[in-house]
């Protein structure tokens, strides 16, 4: 990966960040209170559980792990983050990168990683990855490939999110982002929360840029 490419990742990573924040905004002291109950700042605590749907090469890992610990307000509180991807190339490539930190890494808390190789059509049939976690992220949903597709993932996505877990989509594309807020609420998602990222950087395809939507839904009641 040349450097220019690796420091556009990172920027893209930052702004990443700063829009997790702003889309959990108002919704920060409900999800707080989930994760007070799913997850201590002591040893031995029951983690706090990430699924990344999709996750390709997942470096977007550490930004979601310190989210969560950010929204439980204890940077110390244990992470757990789970990603699966259909090619198994990229999963191979996130596991040399992250699936060794385990434990303390700096003032935060013990992060731990895993890593699957599999369809997000079938997440049923990954039993070992258990259910009710706290955040379920999908990051660029590509709804235009596959609507049938898509909705299958966003239902299995679903299923994946505690009672008060939430699950965050990004996007590519406008059109493509209401396409997918509309699917997600028409199988059961509650929307709280949909942004515009303002800093996108825009890609060579004309109206794409990256994480240039971010949303938040939780299951209906």
């Amino acid at each position: 990966m040349s450097e220019k490419i690796q420091s556009a990742n990172e920027e893209d990573l930052k702004r990443l960040r700063r829009m997790l924040r702003k889309v959990a905004g108002h919704d920060l002291e409900a999800v707080k209170r989930r994760l007070e109950r799913s997850a201590k700042p002591r040893p031995g605590a029951e983690e706090i559980r990430v699924l990344d749907i999709a996750c390709g090469d997942c470096r977007e890992a550490e930004v979601l792990g310190d989210f969560v610990a950010e929204l439980k307000g204890a940077p110390e509180a244990s992470v757990k983050l789970t990603g699966i991807d259909v090619r198994a190339r990229e999963i191979a490539d996130a596991a040399r990168k992250f699936g060794k930190r385990q434990g303390m890494r700096d003032e935060r808390g013990g992060r731990k990683f895993e890593f699957l190789t599999g369809d997000a059509k079938k997440l049923k049939g990954h039993a070992e990855m258990g259910e009710d976690f706290d955040l379920v992220f999908l990051r660029h949903q590509n709804y235009w490939n596959g609507a049938r597709d898509w909705e299958e993932i966003f239902d299995q996505a679903l299923e994946k999110v505690g009672d008060e877990g939430r699950l965050v989509i990004t996007s590519y594309f406008d059109k493509e982002h209401a396409l997918a807020l509309e699917a997600i609420q028409k199988l059961g998602g509650e929307l709280i929360r949909t942004e515009f990222n303002d800093e996108t950087r825009e890609l060579i395809t004309p109206g794409k840029s990256m994480d240039r939507h971010v949303a938040i839904f939780r299951k209906k009641k």
